[in-house]
């Protein structure tokens, strides 16, 4: 497994975000990661992602214990991530954004260009590339902050709400640069709420409702599970499943 994580806790003075969460991530999947609101999904991103570091339990990345380590440190072993709330340097230009995250493992700034030129391409900003970042639109505002976190060769992309927000369309636009990430080798854990956007492109699901895991499967039996329906998706999902049964 390329992501590991063993009975992760991590608390807020009288607040249990995260309740010993485990679960794996294999090397090459996409795993989604739902619930509602506040079940700590995106606590958890700062957990593997070494923005935070968990109160008890251990995770595990490509065979290393990296419970301890901080966000650098992970950024350098090849976790990359995206935020719920972009954020992008907004006085610079979307290549320069871009070559932020190519210094991440190229210090020299010809190749960090030329890398950041390749990404801009693959995620379809390059005619973009000399605009500021506060002139982009909000979609491809998130697209830049995924080709930055792209530009840092990671092994593992988190992707915070990515598809949310958008249009049917730009949507799915996303989750085709989804699986062309998926295509170049990196493996996915990505938050989102849209459903019927996400369950046809995970392979699995794991579902946190507050802090704790109470499923986890393949889409097909998630979207079934009395447990998630009753926490999470509702009545209404139900009958939508059924009636396209």
């Amino acid at each position: 497994m390329l992501l590991e994580l063993d009975r992760v806790t991590r608390r807020f003075v009288g607040l249990v975000a995260n309740d010993a969460v485990s679960f794996a991530v294999a090397e090459g999947e996409i795993l989604g990661l739902i619930g509602p609101n506040g079940a700590g999904k995106t606590t958890l991103f700062n957990l593997i992602s070494g923005m935070l570091k968990p109160s008890s339990g251990r995770i595990r990345f490509a065979g290393e214990d990296v419970t301890e380590l901080g966000a650098a440190a992970c950024a350098r072993r090849g976790i990359a991530r995206t935020f719920q709330v972009v954020r992008n340097f907004e006085t610079m230009t979307v290549l320069e954004n871009v070559m932020v995250g190519a210094f991440n493992r190229l210090p020299a700034s010809a190749a960090a260009k030329a890398a950041a030129l390749e990404i801009l391409d693959f995620t379809g900003l390059g005619a973009r590339r000399d605009a500021l970042a506060s002139a982009l639109t909000p979609p491809e505002k998130r697209r830049l902050e995924v080709a930055r976190a792209l530009a840092t060769g990671p092994k593992l992309l988190l992707l915070d709400e990515v598809l949310t927000g958008l249009t049917p369309t730009e949507a799915q636009a996303g989750v085709e640069l989804v699986r062309a990430i998926r295509r170049r080798g990196v493996t996915i854990l990505m938050v989102e709420h849209v459903m019927e956007v996400v369950m046809p492109l995970v392979d699995r699901a794991v579902v946190l409702d507050l802090g704790r895991v109470i499923a986890e499967g393949k889409p097909a039996d998630i979207v079934r599970n009395e447990t998630v329906i009753a926490a999470y998706l509702g009545e209404r999902y139900r009958r939508r499943v059924e009636a396209g049964a």
